[in-house]
């Protein structure tokens, strides 16, 4: 096989399978799942900086500024899910006193 169809095989491989393990998940399960991958994509994001460095041309600059950059938004949007998630469980403020 050549290089671009072995890489879209398995990029449509993993999609399927990312998707069915998801859907499996509970919904109680998701905030711990989406600590777990915001620490896959810094792992994302330090490889898409490697790879951005070794870059030889416009076009490989071009991906990997946009690797680069979706991972941070991915990084920074699942904190502030997580950060959402966890602020109700937390109770409010005047019901630690009442009782």
């Amino acid at each position: 096989m050549t290089g671009i169809v072995w890489y879209l095989t398995i990029f449509v491989l993993a999609a399927f399978v990312g998707f069915e393990v998801i859907s499996k998940v509970p919904s109680i399960l998701h905030t711990p799942l989406m600590s777990g991958s915001n620490a896959i994509h810094g792992i994302v994001l330090v490889g898409a900086l490697y790879i951005m460095g070794e870059a030889s041309g416009a076009g490989q600059l071009i991906l990997g500024f946009a690797a680069v950059f979706l991972a941070t938004l991915n990084i920074v949007g699942g904190f502030v899910v997580t950060d959402r998630m966890l602020e109700m469980f937390k109770g409010k403020p005047g019901e630690r006193e009442a009782k």
